[in-house]
Order: structure tokens, then sequence, then C-alpha cells
């Protein structure tokens, strides 16, 4: 397997997932408000943390791993 098959392989799986990533997004009514504040984060237990808010996290770059157990 030469090499531009391989990336044009990778390249063809991370299309294919940012499609079924938008169709899923799209259906669940996830995409943001354009202009609107992000919502307040849910409530419940925060693991590692104290819980925090939006205000709180206000100018700073944020990843958000979300996890589900069941």
């Amino acid at each position: 397997m030469t090499i531009a098959r391989l990336v044009g392989g990778v390249r063809a799986i991370a299309a294919a997932a940012l499609v079924v990533v938008a169709a899923v997004a799209g259906e669940a009514g996830a995409q943001p408000a354009p202009g609107r504040p992000a919502p307040e984060l849910a409530a419940g237990k925060w693991i590692n943390s104290t819980p925090l808010s939006i205000e709180g996290l206000r100018g700073r770059v944020v990843a958000v791993e979300f996890w589900t157990f069941g």
C-alpha cells in the first residue's frame, strides 16, 4: 500500500465521519444559536472539579468531553 492510497483512505474516513457527526448533530438540535451566549452547564455530580459556570469560564478556551455510562 502506498502512502498516497493510505492518506486518501484516511481522508475518506474523516470526511465520512464528519458527515455522520453533522447529521446526528442536526437531528439532535445541538447547533448553537449564533450570537447568543452558551447555555449554562447542566447540574449534576462533578468529578475532579468543583462545579463550573459559563461566567467563570468566560475568556478561556474550553474543551468538553462528554461521557456516558450504561
